[in-house]
């Protein structure tokens, strides 16, 4: 998996501070810049072209909304997540009509943050594997668009897993008799992190079971392998 390359774009010196040291802890995110007026921010992303921005709306030479549709007038392909303390409706609106990624107000918690980058590299890994789409891989990547999401087996999975990546762990797993996290990220493309959250779903239905083993230089690290509950659509007997 390669890493996203982010731009902070952010006026008050003090919450970019608090953004990068955020962002020093994630995994598979690299920090290409930090722009503190909207003029920084045009020149950073047309030259470093960073995959997803970090995007405040209010500064002194401009709304942060104007750069967001001046990206997606350009067709640039830098993805933007707002970050700002604007709770009007209008303003949500107007985001979601020019493309943003996700939404969240300030102050900024570093769990959200987390969220919404994991799932932006989830989106994007789905996107890097799909060869043609079909309806079901549709209403996945657009969430928002699917009205019969509740009927859908997507809606009965806990945020952050969803149905086509748990799919592909499961192909992946009869291929090893155990496995860890960092295997099986590597193996799907994706963080520890990532491949442990799915790992420990499986893990709580039943189709994996998972044991504390511990290396040579002592360290702890959680084992997963397949348990004796059949698989989901197995027959029984």
């Amino acid at each position: 998996m390669i890493a996203t390359r982010l731009l902070i774009v952010e006026d008050d010196r003090r919450i970019a501070e608090i953004q990068r040291r955020f962002i020093e802890r994630l995994e598979m995110v690299e920090l290409c810049g930090i722009a503190h007026s909207l003029a920084d921010a045009r020149e950073q992303i047309d030259i470093l072209e960073p995959d997803l921005v970090l995007l405040d709306v209010y500064f002194p030479d401009g709304n942060g909304l104007e750069l967001l549709r001046e990206l997606r007038a350009n067709n640039s392909h830098s993805d933007v997540i707002l970050i700002t303390a604007a709770k009007e409706v209008a303003v949500l609106r107007a985001a979601l009509r020019s493309g943003v990624f996700d939404y969240i107000l300030k102050p900024l918690v570093f769990e959200r943050l987390h969220e919404a980058i994991t799932r932006y590299q989830e989106h994007q890994a789905k996107l890097a594997s799909l060869r043609q789409l079909g309806q079901n891989e549709v209403d996945a990547l657009l969430p928002r668009t699917g009205s019969t999401a509740a009927a859908s087996p997507q809606s009965r999975l806990p945020k952050g897993v969803d149905s086509l990546t748990l799919e592909k762990v499961r192909n992946l797993l009869p291929s090893r008799k155990r496995w860890n996290a960092e295997e099986m990220g590597t193996q799907m493309g994706a963080s520890r992190t990532t491949a442990r959250r799915y790992l420990e779903f499986l893990v709580g239905e039943g189709e994996l079971s998972a044991e504390v083993a511990y290396g040579s230089v002592g360290r702890p690290e959680r084992q997963y392998c397949p348990s004796a509950k059949k698989k989901p659509g197995q027959s029984p007997g």
